[in-house]
């Protein structure tokens, strides 16, 4: 019975990192943000669905969707109906493809990378969740260096997503990433026993 660890956190956390640790080790990783890349790609009924509420302008010269423009329409509207109206078009295709993923990767337990697992509040079910977490100060940061971001546009997404405390009330693990590698390969590694010894309870 496959054990299934939704890994989230807010955006610029170090999902992704973390994710990679974990990879490292030979544990499947299925990340719900390249699934949402695949929901919408060239030729799919997502993006078609996607170009019809939000306008055609949304589509690169390659055909593609361009998803800082998305970003901006989405997160920027003084209404919540974009952000609920992009989620209702994306998030039953992801959650689709993650089953199949799911079913096709086995393995012992698996990593799902799930940035908007607590803002679900239950659309995806995992056995645990486990938290990237790190101060918000540091997370505007790497967004405005990562993305070249605004300050504005940074605190307006984190504004859109959940709380640091909401999270930290969802998570059955946390993991703190500030800046410290060294910590932070210990907990994944000290996280990877425990999620096969919990395997292992439940099997058996």
């Amino acid at each position: 019975m496959t054990l299934h660890v939704g890994l989230t956190g807010g955006i610029a956390s170090g999902k992704s990192t973390v994710a990679r640790l974990f990879a490292a080790r030979g544990v499947p990783v299925i990340d719900t943000d390249d699934l949402a890349r695949e929901a919408v790609a060239p030729g799919s009924d997502g993006l078609a669905a996607v170009v019809a509420r939000f306008g055609p302008g949304l589509l690169a010269a390659d055909g593609s969707l361009d998803r800082r423009a998305l970003r901006r329409i989405v997160f920027e509207s003084e209404s919540e109906k974009a952000r609920r109206d992009l989620e209702a078009i994306t998030h039953p295709r992801i959650r689709a493809l993650l089953t199949q993923r799911s079913s096709e990767a086995g393995g012992a337990y698996q990593i799902w990378v799930i940035p908007l697992l607590v803002e679900g509040k239950g659309r995806v079910r995992v056995d645990r969740v486990l938290l990237v977490d790190c101060p918000e100060a540091l997370q505007i940061e790497r967004v405005m260096q990562r993305d070249g971001s605004s300050r504005e546009q940074a605190e307006a997404i984190l504004a859109a997503q959940a709380s640091r405390a909401e999270r930290l009330s969802a998570a059955d693990d946390v993991i703190v990433n500030d800046g410290d590698p060294a910590r932070l390969e210990a907990r994944v590694a000290e996280l990877h026993q425990i999620y096969l010894e919990g395997l292992r309870t439940r099997s058996g």
